[in-house]
C-alpha cells in the first residue's frame, strides 16, 4: 500500500486515552454553553470558570502522553519531537495574520498534521500551538482555554476525516479547512456572547429565555458581526493555504513518518564478537 493512501499515526488513541478525551471534551463543551441552560448572573464572566478549563485540559494532554510513554508502543521520543517542532512552527505562523481581516495562518498546519499524524496527536498540537502561541504574544487570558479546547478539536478532526488521495485529498482538507474555520469563529463568540452583547436587541442573549430562543439570537448575532468577516477571512486563508502549500507539506510530513518510523518496535540484538 502507498503511504499516501495509509492512516499514519504517531499518537493513536487508546482505549483509555479516547475516554479522557471524550471526558473532556464533554466538559468543555458543557463550559461553552452552560450559559445557554443556567443563566449567567449579572456581572458573570468567564473569568471565574477558566482556570477550571486549564485544570480539565492541561491533565488530559499529560495523561494521553504519559499513558502512551508508560504503553511503549504508540508514542516515543520522535513522535515528541515533531510535536514539538511542529508546535514551534504553529506559534511562529499565527501571530503572522492573526488580527488582520480574521486572517489566521495557523490553522492549515494543524489541520494537514492532524490528517497525517492522526486524532490524538492533532488534539494535543491543538492545545500546545495554542498555548505556545500565547506565551509568545503575550495572548494569555481567559479566552485562552476556549481556544486551546477549539483548536483541539479541529486537529482531532482532521485526523477523523475519511480516506483519500491525490486531488480528492486536497479537495476534502480544503473543505474541512473552511468547516473549521466557521467552527472555530462560532465556538470563540459563544464563550463572550452571554456577558457582553447587552439587554436589547435581536443580538442579545436574554437570560432566562429557552436555549433554542438564545440559540437563534446567537446565529444572528454570529452571522451579522463574525461569519462575513472575520470567519470567512479564515475560511479563505484555510483554504487558499491547503490548496497551494497542502501537497507540497502532506510529502514532507509523511516523509518525516516514515523515516521516523513511528511505531516501530525497538529491538535489541546480541552483539557477536569476531576475531
Amino acid at each position: 500500500m502507498r503511504l499516501s493512501a495509509q492512516r499514519l499515526s504517531a499518537l493513536r488513541i487508546s482505549n483509555r486515552s479516547g475516554l479522557v478525551l471524550v471526558l473532556v471534551s464533554a466538559a468543555g463543551l458543557a463550559m461553552f454553553l452552560w450559559p445557554l441552560i443556567l443563566s449567567p448572573a449579572a456581572g458573570t464572566s468567564h473569568n471565574r470558570d477558566a482556570p477550571f478549563i486549564f485544570a480539565l485540559i492541561l491533565p488530559a494532554l499529560l495523561g494521553v502522553l504519559l499513558a502512551e510513554l508508560h504503553g511503549g508502543t504508540r508514542i516515543d521520543t520522535k513522535a515528541l519531537a515533531m510535536l514539538g517542532v511542529l508546535t514551534a512552527f504553529g506559534a511562529v505562523l499565527r501571530p503572522l495574520g492573526a488580527g488582520v481581516a480574521g486572517i489566521e495562518t495557523v490553522f492549515f498546519l494543524l489541520i494537514l498534521a492532524g490528517r497525517v499524524y492522526g486524532p490524538g496527536f492533532g488534539f494535543v498540537l491543538g492545545s500546545t500551538t495554542m498555548f505556545a502561541s500565547a506565551l509568545l504574544t503575550g495572548g494569555i487570558g481567559p479566552w485562552l482555554p476556549f481556544q486551546m479546547l477549539a483548536a483541539s478539536w479541529i486537529g482531532l478532526g482532521a485526523g477523523l476525516l475519511p480516506r483519500a488521495k491525490g486531488r480528492a485529498e486536497i479537495a476534502l482538507l480544503a473543505a474541512y479547512g473552511v468547516a473549521a474555520a466557521y467552527f472555530f469563529g462560532f465556538l470563540l463568540n459563544m464563550w463572550f456572547w452571554p456577558f457582553t452583547t447587552g439587554d436589547e436587541g435581536q443580538l442579545s442573549f436574554v437570560a432566562g429565555a429557552s436555549v433554542a430562543e438564545n440559540l437563534h439570537r446567537f446565529f444572528v448575532y454570529t452571522i451579522a458581526t463574525s461569519t462575513f468577516g472575520w470567519d470567512t477571512g479564515r475560511a479563505i486563508t484555510n483554504t487558499l493555504a491547503i490548496v497551494l502549500l497542502g501537497p507540497t507539506v502532506l510529502v514532507v510530513l509523511r516523509r518525516s513518518t516514515r523515516r521516523a518510523a513511528f511505531d516501530a518496535p525497538v529491538q535489541f540484538h546480541e552483539l557477536t564478537h569476531q576475531r
